[in-house]
Parts: C-alpha cells; sequence; structure tokens
C-alpha cells in the first residue's frame, strides 16, 4: 500500500502538457535539433563549399600545364615549364638550370606579361 502511494505522489509531480512543459513528439525534436542544422548549413557555405571550390580550381590548373607555362611552385620559385611527365614536371629556373619538381607543388601560373 505504501508503494502505490509513492506511485501515485510521483504521477500526481509529473509534467503536464499544458504548464510550462516541453512539447513532446516530432515537432519538439525538430526544434531542438534545429540550430545545430542551422550551424551546419553557415559551416559547409562558409569553409566547406569554397575549399572544395578552391582545391577542384588547383587540380585543373595542374592537369592543364603545358610546356612553355610560366609558374610559380610553392617554395617561391619562378621558372617556365620545359617538360612534362606523368606526376613530374622539369622547371627552367635561369639559363641552363633546370630542376625537377612533382606537380602537386605548383602554385600558380603567372602571366605572361608578368616579367621583373
Amino acid at each position: 500500500m505504501f508503494l502505490l502511494n509513492i506511485i501515485d505522489v510521483a504521477y500526481a509531480m509529473a509534467p503536464t502538457q499544458g504548464g510550462g512543459a516541453q512539447q513532446g513528439g516530432p515537432a519538439g525534436l525538430l526544434t531542438s535539433l534545429l540550430p545545430l542544422i542551422l550551424i551546419f548549413v553557415v559551416f559547409y557555405f562558409l569553409l566547406i563549399r569554397p575549399q572544395q571550390k578552391k582545391a577542384k580550381e588547383q587540380k585543373q590548373m595542374i592537369d592543364n600545364l603545358k610546356k612553355g607555362d610560366k609558374i610559380i611552385t610553392s617554395g617561391g620559385v619562378y621558372g617556365m615549364i620545359e617538360a612534362v611527365g606523368t606526376s613530374t614536371i622539369t622547371v627552367k629556373i635561369s639559363e641552363n638550370v633546370k630542376v625537377k619538381f612533382g606537380k602537386a607543388y605548383v602554385a600558380a601560373l603567372r602571366a605572361t606579361s608578368d616579367e621583373e
């Protein structure tokens, strides 16, 4: 009998739907997950998408390298491509000075009018 009284008291103390209780069901779940979804969307458009776009442009630039292109390597070496292999390029950096680099180390193409 004592156990039944405790259960009745606990049941009476339970929050009701009309008071200040949270909503239950799918609507309550959606409102609690909405901030997380919004944070993910913001991160996608501000961080992930631009990074993927830049990586795609870099890969396309590396795939289109050809003899005679003027480049800058990631180490800051300015030169002109003498030969293109499958994964390497030979770069002429001065008269009679040629250096072999991996294609991944090409940072940018220089404009032909960009002479220093």
